[in-house]
């Protein structure tokens, strides 16, 4: 098993979330996580490691949100969401009152940035291949979570084809995700992107059932 020692808790602006199940069976994921632990001024947590029997620090956890300007949520796509920790992470941290609902603004402001990589090929994500859509269907529970929280949706980095991709192409990708990582905020790409926040009226004004 491979064993990953925990960035410590830092004045970061980044706060990066990574969920692999397994990664002795990780290929690139694995190589992203090693590379932001190596990258000065992020907080690098690996889930799995940390809450192995799945019982999250709810309040540790959005203590470290609480000090970020940009969330990384990075994991490989399971059956076209997240993996089961991750989401369960979502659930229990980004709670009502805190994160979305009446007075939950501690998000309210700050971005998320999505890091995936597939197992099929970019190719697969085709109305007329298998996977039956373009990847950006699968995008809107991340959009609408980020819209919710009142945080800006980043464009996401995906590398599909993870299993196959060469290694070339794994080493291009790798840099350009460390490269973003180390240029945060300052990212063309994301300097006309606006918050798309739920308005306060339609916002949950009790705990959901």
């Amino acid at each position: 098993m491979t064993e990953f020692v925990q960035s410590p808790v830092t004045t970061t602006n980044i706060y990066l979330v990574a969920a692999h199940p397994d990664w002795r069976d990780s290929r690139v994921n694995k190589q992203l996580f090693a590379a932001a632990q190596q990258t000065p001024g992020i907080d690098a947590h690996d889930l799995y490691t940390s809450y192995p029997d799945y019982a999250i620090d709810v309040p540790a956890e959005q203590a470290r949100l609480a000090r970020a300007q940009l969330l990384v949520l990075m994991h490989p796509i399971q059956w076209y969401s997240m993996p089961a920790l991750q989401k369960l992470w979502l659930d229990e941290v980004l709670t009502f009152g805190w994160a979305y609902g009446q007075g939950g603004n501690a998000l309210q402001g700050k971005d998320l940035w999505l890091v995936a990589t597939t197992g099929g090929p970019e190719s697969s994500y085709h109305p007329n291949s298998y996977n039956r859509y373009h990847f950006e269907a699968f995008l809107p529970p991340y959009e609408q979570t980020a819209a919710l929280c009142g945080m800006r949706f980043l464009p996401p980095l995906i590398l599909h084809g993870a299993h196959t991709a060469s290694n070339e192409t794994v080493a291009t990708h790798v840099a350009t995700f460390t490269q973003r990582l180390t240029s945060y905020p300052s990212w063309a790409a994301s300097a006309a992107i606006q918050n798309v926040s739920v308005p306060a009226t339609d916002r949950p004004v009790h705990q959901p059932d």
